[in-house]
């Protein structure tokens, strides 16, 4: 990141992100001390599927509230980079370098040192955790 808070994205990773032909994305905070840059297109899916949540239900307003909480559209320049805001720069921890964390069809930014903490922990039985992760992502039987 520079002094001014850019951030250059790399050109392989634009590729992998962008199905809209434009370089538009919104940015907001991550589930952890983190941001997560969403395309517009996959942010837009995203808030179309929280749109329809009942919000008169309270578990679901509040999540909704954090989730769009901080959220600011970003287009990269010409240049490849887009502006973090400060705020969610001060949120993150992000003092000068970063860790671009892709997957899925997102990009999380991370401080170094949050990073680091975060890729320390190992969880108590990885066998179990990776277990039910691949039972809950079997696809499901229409029948």
């Amino acid at each position: 990141m520079d002094a001014k808070g850019r951030v250059k994205l790399p050109a392989n990773l634009l590729k992998q992100l962008q199905t809209t032909g434009n370089y538009d994305f919104v940015i907001n905070r991550g589930y952890e001390k983190n941001l997560i840059l969403h395309p517009q297109d996959v942010w837009d899916e995203k808030t179309n599927r929280l749109n329809h949540l009942d919000i008169n239900i309270e578990t679901n307003r509040r999540a909704v509230r954090y989730f769009y909480r901080g959220a600011t559209a970003v287009t990269a320049d010409a240049s490849d980079r887009i502006l973090l805001p400060k705020f969610l720069i001060q949120y993150a921890g992000i003092e000068k370098q970063i860790v671009l964390l892709a997957f899925l069809n997102q990009v999380e930014i991370w401080s170094v040192s949050a990073y680091e903490e975060m890729i320390a922990e190992e969880p108590d039985s990885y066998g179990e955790l990776s277990e039910q992760l691949f039972q809950d992502a079997k696809p499901k039987d229409n029948n």
